[in-house]
């Protein structure tokens, strides 16, 4: 592993603990200075430790690790997604009345951006410049696409299925962020490989 990848793995490990302690708060669960060290520190190694797996891995199978650098981009990026929709329906609901859907087709163009960069250059190395209109084209045809399938998820978890497992309504918000942004990232990681950052 290249040390760009210790590093990037690290950061989203601590994004990830980030956002774990901040469901535990969310469901009432108090973390006292002991359990957040322990986050603070568990997160980052566990998912560094993953990642050295899959490049292990790699070895037989190439995809693998550039499956797990792709998760952990779609991880940081779905963080920023859940911040920025959670920011924007403060900022709206201050000024306007508007739908939380709005909001997270907004923040999910905004993450997009972020998931652009991570998967170009370090999930599947492609450094090379050639045709980069086309290639920008491709991935914001293929990530339009996502953006629908997210946020058609998104929809479903919200208004459909509703609430599950107990979970406080604001709780199943976050959740049907991440569940969202799982579903469009199957589609995403096929059309990136395949379609837009093939070489």
């Amino acid at each position: 592993m290249k040390v760009i990848d210790v590093i990037f793995g690290l950061i989203c490990g601590r994004m990830i603990g980030f956002l774990a302690a901040d469901f535990l708060r969310a469901f009432g669960i108090g973390l006292n200075v002991y359990y957040q060290l322990l986050i603070w520190l568990a997160f980052p190694f566990f998912t560094l430790f993953c990642l050295w797996l899959a490049y292990c891995a790699a070895r037989k199978f190439l995809f693998l690790f550039q499956a797990a650098k792709f998760v952990l981009v779609g991880a940081f990026a779905t963080i920023v997604d859940l911040k920025v929709f959670e920011w924007l329906v403060w900022l709206f609901s201050m000024v306007i009345t508007v739908n939380p859907i709005a909001s997270k087709g907004l923040s999910f163009l905004f993450a997009t951006a972020l998931k652009y960069w991570g998967n170009k250059y370090w999930a599947f190395q492609k450094h090379e410049k050639e045709d980069f209109y086309k290639e920008v084209g491709q991935f914001f045809g293929v990530t339009l696409v996502g953006l629908i399938i997210d946020v058609a998820a998104f929809y479903y978890f919200t208004n459909m299925l509703g609430a599950q497992f107990g979970a406080p309504p604001a709780v199943w918000l976050k959740l049907s962020v991440i569940f969202a942004g799982l579903v469009a990232a199957v589609f995403n990681f096929l059309g990136y490989k395949f379609f837009v950052f093939k070489k």
